[in-house]
């Protein structure tokens, strides 16, 4: 009943069945009511599905993926991790994105102390792997200033040292 009113869907025999010879779900009956369980294996399924799957744009799927979707979020955002989680994913995106709001284009260079402060408080080091990973993937490009006269504390603070030199600016290429 929960299944249908919460996420309408219609579990027939056929498919209960079939989901519990599969070891995903175990099903019992109480009185006239039909219970269902998911087991560790449809957790694993699941899992899997959400976080390497398509997702769906409509249906009971869709419903579902929300559903679970919003109580991970509340769980993280109550464990105090939620804007960690978000950044996580894909801090590469948000450096692009950044560096193309400072700067005036693809291949201008731009200043790290002016991107790090932008970067919704990552962790420095995160910040270093990634644009190292960006170099190393050939349309990122890290110099040193060529006039260090004009260099602020900022500067030097938020430089990243590669081959023993600090390198204070960053341009990528459009790809």
């Amino acid at each position: 009943m929960e299944l249908t009113k919460q996420y309408k869907i219609e579990l027939g025999k056929d498919d209960r069945e079939a989901l519990n010879d599969d070891g995903l779900l175990e099903s019992s009956k109480e009185g006239r009511r039909l219970f269902h369980r998911i087991t560790d294996k449809g957790i694993a399924w699941c899992t899997s599905d959400l976080m390497e799957g398509e997702a769906p744009s409509r249906g009971p799927l869709a419903r579902v993926h929300t559903s679970v979707l919003r109580r991970i979020v509340r769980f993280v955002y109550e464990r105090g991790f939620l804007a960690e989680a978000i950044r996580s994913g894909d801090l590469e995106s948000l450096i692009r994105q950044v560096y193309l709001e400072l700067g005036d284009g693809y291949q201008d260079w731009v200043r790290l102390a002016k991107i790090r402060p932008r970067l919704d408080g990552a962790d420095r080091g995160e910040v270093d792997e990634t644009l190292l990973k960006m170099v190393k993937g050939g349309d990122a490009h890290l110099v040193a200033s060529a006039n260090r006269k004009v260099l602020t504390d900022e500067d030097h603070a938020a430089a990243i040292r590669i081959g023993g030199e600090d390198k204070h600016l960053l341009a990528i290429e459009e790809s």
